[in-house]
């Protein structure tokens, strides 16, 4: 069980992971995969569970009518349900190896670009294209 929200476990497949990140689009999987790979963990990728449907809305009984009065006049008709889209697929990324924390891993500078700079958080989030390590994170404005 986890400690805080910030180290989760789950089984993804066959083995038991410490979960990166939930609800990854595919192209975040990649560079995920290709980072985490690089520095030698082995990464585990599984569709995330489809959102729950919300409930169908409950249908009112229509009583009989009685012998010599008026029919009750019809209830209003609801017009059709909106087609609804098919959610967007979406990934759960894990690794095997139960001691990583992706916080941790950023802020600790434990990670490393491909070529060589060591990961910051807006390189991790990819609001930069290149990972700028020599300005600390809490100087960015």
């Amino acid at each position: 069980m986890a400690i805080n929200k910030n180290h989760e476990f789950e089984d993804l497949g066959t083995s038991k992971c410490a979960i990166v990140e939930k609800n990854a689009s595919a192209e975040r999987v990649q560079f995920l995969k290709t980072l985490l790979e690089f520095n030698k963990y082995e990464v585990v990728v599984v569709d995330s569970p489809a959102p729950k449907a919300a409930p169908a809305a409950p249908v009112a009984p229509v009583a009989a009518p009685v012998e010599g009065e008026a029919p009750a006049p019809a209830p209003p008709t609801e017009p059709a349900a909106p087609i609804v889209p098919p959610a967007p697929t979406t990934f759960t990324i894990g690794v095997t190896d139960l001691c990583f924390n992706a916080t941790n891993a950023i802020f600790g500078r434990q990670l490393k670009t491909t070529v060589g700079h060591i990961v910051s958080l807006a390189y991790w989030q990819e609001k930069e294209s290149v990972s700028n390590d020599e300005i600390p994170y809490f100087e960015n404005k």
